[in-house]
């Protein structure tokens, strides 16, 4: 059997994510976001606007770069708008095609034309319990108005009522679905942000964590990081410092229990996918164009760690989107990250995620990126496909023999990278599902990512919802493990010294 070097025995990863720790994801941890003003206004929500007057959608037309108008009957995405966060009140608004509204204080005429937006495109939106809203300019302070030619002018003064009149809107919010490390930190503002954050790292995941971990077979946890953890403890707003502080809490844990680390860059500069989870500010992805500096995050990661007894790996980058991320530039990119971490390294695990999207995990096998203890990391989820809506538990677990054990039988026998199933979960879209169908699901899993020639590591360890929580599927017997560890002695003996020397320090 394959051993991975690193790992006691013949041992392979058997592993577990800490996502939601030091990379934010909301739906993982919803209170998080409790104590934000308007949390349904916060950067990326998308809206569009209707006049009460008109009954007509605010238009960019072609999606941004010409005027603005109030003449389309059903919406679109040129009639969509995302939001960039100022302030509780104060917004700046992008088009589909990345413009910003803007406004000539001379004329009052309104267009999508600016590719950076500053005060002359920022408008405070004031809105009532009806969702009916009024957009006020910030610098003139005229509030826009729909005329009956069907544009828009920022030319009404003074305080419009909440009656049918041309500069009242009806509001839409079409989707807030973005609620990262962006959202909270700018939505709540530094010091409450700071606030929170402090409190949510200190307390998500702890040494106790890390004890569970060990006693139920445990071996490696893989750790989401966001690229401005090169920059602690005071990174570019609106992030807050503090995670390398608790990355380094991590390995210490870690090392005590024996247990091994993967640093995963899970947020790249720009975003590589437009999720949440990669800290977008509002959906798009511009992380070809930061390259350079994302390398130079690699390089801090790889020159703290590299010699670290707890690392086993380091991730170059978590879920490139097929969509944005040309495969040319990906792998340039992963031939320079695998060469940085050589430089610290001869013997760290430099793991490769595949694109996801419309992209197949061979396009990395024939890419020449690293000589020796390259690892290519997929993410196995029977979700987030059309293709899973109504399959029943038996045809889930048809799948994972089927489809799932060939595809790793067949990458395990390339001459290339060792296959990682780096995140997998106890969860799937099937309706009405008992205890015993989560079981055989499961058992399914590990069964086949078992063969995995790196291991495999659990989304995640915990999690607002149960079945992707790893700890409530071990607790309440709904994933179980054919291997748990005792109690290592030597943790035990360090434990009663420090009890000890606590115990005389005080007595002084």
């Amino acid at each position: 059997m394959l051993k991975v070097e690193g790992l006691p025995g013949n041992s392979k990863v058997r592993g577990v994510n800490l996502g939601g720790w030091l990379v934010v994801e909301g739906w993982i941890k919803p209170q998080l976001f409790d104590e934000m003003p308007n949390r349904d206004m916060i950067d990326g929500t998308e809206v569009r606007f209707r006049s009460v007057t008109l009954h007509k959608y605010i238009s960019a037309e072609n999606g941004g770069g010409m005027k603005i108008t109030v003449d389309r009957d059903s919406p679109s995405s040129w009639e969509t708008f995302r939001l960039w966060r100022v302030s509780s009140s104060e917004f700046q608004l992008r088009t589909s095609q990345g413009h910003f509204i803007t406004c000539d204080v001379k004329d009052g005429n309104v267009s999508a034309t600016a590719s950076m937006p500053s005060l002359t495109e920022t408008f405070y939106i004031e809105r009532n319990e009806r969702n009916r809203v009024h957009i006020k300019h910030v610098i003139s302070g005229s509030y826009l108005q729909a005329s009956t030619s069907n544009n828009i002018t920022a030319d009404h003064h003074g305080v419009p009522g909440w009656d049918d009149n041309a500069a009242t809107f009806e509001m839409i919010i079409v989707s807030n679905l973005i609620h990262g490390d962006y959202q909270l930190a700018n939505g709540l503002g530094r010091d409450k942000a700071k606030q929170v954050l402090t409190r949510h790292r200190n307390s998500f995941i702890t040494w106790q964590d890390f004890k569970f971990l060990y006693k139920h077979g445990i071996n490696t946890v893989r750790i989401p990081v966001g690229w401005w953890i090169a920059f602690d403890p005071n990174p570019p707003a609106p992030f807050i410092g503090g995670t390398l502080e608790a990355l380094d809490n991590a390995f210490s844990w870690a090392q005590l229990y024996d247990i091994k680390c993967i640093i995963d860059l899970h947020a790249a500069p720009g975003s590589q996918n437009g999720m949440e989870h990669s800290a977008s500010r509002d959906g798009s992805t511009s992380w070809p164009m930061y390259i350079s500096q994302t390398l130079y995050v690699i390089d801090f990661l790889a020159s703290r760690y590299a010699t670290h007894p707890a690392l086993l790996g380091i991730e170059l980058l978590n879920e490139p989107s097929a969509a944005t991320v040309p495969l040319d530039t990906l792998i340039s990119y992963y031939k320079q990250g695998y060469q940085i971490i050589r430089k610290y390294s001869s013997t760290a695990y430099v793991i490769i995620c595949q694109r996801i999207g419309n992209a197949d995990p061979i396009e990395l096998y024939n890419a020449n990126i690293g000589p020796s203890n390259l690892v290519l990391d997929l993410h196995y989820y029977n979700l987030f496909d059309s293709y899973f809506v109504n399959k029943t538990p038996a045809e889930n677990i048809q799948f994972i023999f089927n489809n799932r054990q060939p595809q790793l039988q067949a990458l395990n026998d390339l001459n290339g990278p060792l296959v990682f199933i780096g995140e997998w979960v106890n969860e799937w879209n099937a309706t009405n599902s008992t205890q015993l169908d989560y079981q055989d699901f499961g058992e399914a899993q590990l069964q086949v990512y078992d063969a995995a020639s790196f291991g495999w590591a659990y989304w995640t360890l915990r999690n607002a919802e149960p079945h992707w929580d790893f700890e409530w599927n071990i607790r309440n017997n709904y994933l179980k493990l054919s291997y748990s560890q005792k109690t290592p002695v030597i943790r035990g003996v360090l434990w009663f010294v420090l009890a000890c020397s606590f115990y005389i320090y005080n007595a002084l």
